[in-house]
């Protein structure tokens, strides 16, 4: 049975007391047990309270010092010996240690002093010694993580766990937009996919916080055509939280998460981190609300390209022997086919679905997919090297012509394509800039030489000015020169001899 508090309880004394004083022997008799039966305390003690004997509690005990400051004192001259270990260490090590240190003159405790301080507790070792410690500069004790309470109250469920559930149970996961550096703030994107049909939705996070996190799933439960059941997380501390658990029961959701460090938990979710969302919006940096604002867009396309255009495979059955594990799926379709074939979808979703699915032209979905992809690449690669692609969406009729050659340039996803490389200038000054016309001239005249003659012959002109740490520095310039030459020998003999060529063709 449930205890009350013991706020309730000071209550019900005051209300029970005085009809107890005034009853006869039965009638307190059967308040007697009442009471006890709801405070749950013990039936002499529940008698004293309702008779006015004990009306405050939790009174100090007198003080009843074992260890004094002289215990205290070697307990401290023990532990620095012992190289500050903790009391649980210290408590087998304290009769070792004080027999060696009495045995080297290191100690001399009384008699006494010595049997309490053998007679110390573990804890009460710890206790003793903490004001020490903090001062001598010891790490505290590690406190437990704040969403530590959250996950003991969320269940854990595992991709065993499902059991073909219903549409509206989505697992949920975040994908991180931080390009090659975790540092500093940078957008990330809220993934949920229903676990029944595959169906996937996507939106921005500006920032990592929870109640943006709330307000987003707000936003997104206005997209899903079925309503919230369940939400299934990881234990990231973004999830972990009293605001999302709130959230999810004040709406009705049913929230779970899976085991720490397994992914297969969430392997529903996992699949479309890559398939959609890296596969979309790929591995750039993005940070700052324009970003977030043309993420946005672009999730607005992918949402209908990928529920009604994009069929994927599901996991039926799967079969272990030995090391061997033999899987099947059913046959790949979309999102929107799962949800209408499902038998539990409501008449209502079936035909808001077939409605939205009627007015979808999946060419322009693609052609704006790829404007939008084209604007978010901009904005990622701005501080980089300006493009010179246009961001204006085609006409969708040559967008279409299009597609029949698009295959002969490759990748034209324009965020699949890789960051433009930005031409690093020189960091440094240049040493040789003041006598780099005369050493091209000395090499011009004289190609033939090293850098190591060069570099002597320049010491000679300037005693005192060009050590010789520069050698590798001219070494590498005469590499440039010596390429120019071979490149005019080549190819400026193939122009000479054109007009050559060309002339004995006219003649013949």
């Amino acid at each position: 049975m449930r205890r009350v508090t013991m706020a309730t309880r000071d209550e019900l004394v005051v209300a029970v007391r005085e009809r107890y004083a005034n009853s006869e022997r039965r009638g307190k008799t059967r308040i007697l047990d009442e009471f006890v039966a709801v405070t749950g305390f013990h039936r002499k003690h529940a008698m004293r309270v309702l008779r006015g004997e004990q009306t405050t509690r939790g009174a100090p005990r007198p003080a009843r010092r074992l260890y004094d400051e002289a215990v205290r004192d070697a307990l401290i001259v023990i532990w620095e010996a012992s190289d500050r270990i903790c009391g649980k260490r210290l408590k087998s090590l304290v009769p070792l240690l004080v027999e060696a240190m009495e045995r080297h003159k290191h100690l001399q405790l009384a008699p006494d002093i010595r049997a309490r301080l053998l007679a110390m507790s573990a804890a009460t070792i710890d206790r003793a010694l903490r004001t020490v410690r903090e001062h001598a500069g010891g790490r505290s004790r590690r406190r437990a993580a704040p969403s530590l309470a959250v996950r003991r109250r969320v269940p854990v469920r595992t991709f065993s766990d499902w059991h073909n559930p219903s549409p509206g149970f989505v697992e949920a996961d975040l994908v991180a937009h931080s390009g090659p550096s975790a540092s500093g703030s940078f957008v990330q994107t809220l993934v949920l996919t229903d676990v029944a049909t595959g169906w996937t939705e996507c939106a921005p996070l500006l920032v990592r916080e929870q109640n943006v996190l709330t307000e987003v799933l707000t936003e997104l439960r206005k997209l899903l055509p079925f309503n919230l059941l369940g939400l299934d997380t990881d234990n990231d501390s973004v999830f972990m939280n009293e605001t999302v658990h709130d959230y999810c029961q004040a709406t009705g959701v049913v929230f779970t998460r899976c085991r720490p460090y397994r992914k297969n938990d969430q392997a529903f979710v996992e699949q479309k981190n890559g398939a959609v969302v890296r596969h979309v919006v790929g591995y750039r940096r993005l940070e700052g609300l324009e970003a977030a604002t043309a993420l946005a867009r672009l999730y607005a396309t992918v949402r209908l390209f990928v529920n009604f255009f994009q069929p994927s495979f599901k996991l039926a059955e799967k079969e272990r022997d030995g090391a061997r594990v033999r899987k099947r799926y059913h046959r790949p379709a979309t999102p929107c086919q799962r949800l209408l074939a499902d038998p539990r979808t409501s008449q209502q979703v079936r035909d808001r679905v077939t409605a939205l699915y009627a007015d979808l032209d999946p060419v322009r979905l693609l052609s704006d997919m790829r404007t939008a992809q084209q604007q978010l690449v901009d904005i990622a690669d701005r501080s980089l090297v300006p493009t010179s692609v246009s961001t204006d969406a085609l006409p969708i009729e040559e967008f279409l012509a299009g597609l029949r050659i698009a295959w002969k340039d490759g990748e034209v996803r324009p965020t699949a394509l890789p960051k433009p490389k930005q031409k690093r200038g020189r960091r440094r000054p240049d040493p040789l800039a003041k006598v780099i016309e005369q050493l091209h001239t000395w090499f011009t005249a004289e190609p033939w030489r090293t850098g190591r003659e060069l570099l002597a012959r320049l010491q000679v002109e300037y005693p005192g000015t060009y050590g010789d740490g520069l050698l590798r520095t001219l070494q590498r310039r005469l590499k440039i020169w010596r390429s120019e030459i071979a490149h005019t020998m080549v190819f400026g003999a193939m122009h000479s001899r054109q007009p050559e060529n060309r002339s004995r063709a006219e003649s013949g």
